[in-house]
């Protein structure tokens, strides 16, 4: 059973590899429960498992060009650790399209047996 620092530290190389899938599909539980800041398709709380989890990781990777990526964590506490981002995309489609911008969030993500069971997104989509 990998502790809950060991899994954040997974978490946060395979995020500063762009192996966001890989860290889905190796980290997360079936049952995991993902929490947005705002609402976004499906909703603000995706309760259904990894497959809408990984569903909405592809959504993501799809529809913005990553320039840049900055991970940094993982803080651990407990059952839990946060991370943080601050990535620098171009959105390809959406209100967005075509725009450069920040986006610097913070997730916190609790482990249960080895894996992530819910992760919780922080940021502010106000810009300026």
């Amino acid at each position: 059973m990998d502790s809950t620092l060991e899994v954040g530290k997974k978490l946060v190389d395979l995020t500063k590899q762009g192996r966001w899938l890989e860290a889905v599909d190796t980290l997360y539980s079936p049952n995991i429960v993902s929490v947005e800041a705002v609402s976004m398709p499906p909703g603000r709380e995706c309760p259904d498992g990894i497959a809408a989890a990984r569903e909405k990781t592809v959504r993501f990777l799809q529809e913005h060009d990553i320039h840049q990526c900055l991970v940094t964590g993982p803080w651990p506490h407990g059952d839990r650790f946060i991370v943080g981002f601050k990535l620098n995309l171009t959105a390809k489609n959406g209100p967005m399209v075509g725009k450069r911008f920040d986006l610097e969030e913070a997730a916190l993500y609790t482990v249960k047996d080895g894996k992530i069971v819910k992760e919780e997104f922080f940021y502010n989509m106000c810009c300026g």
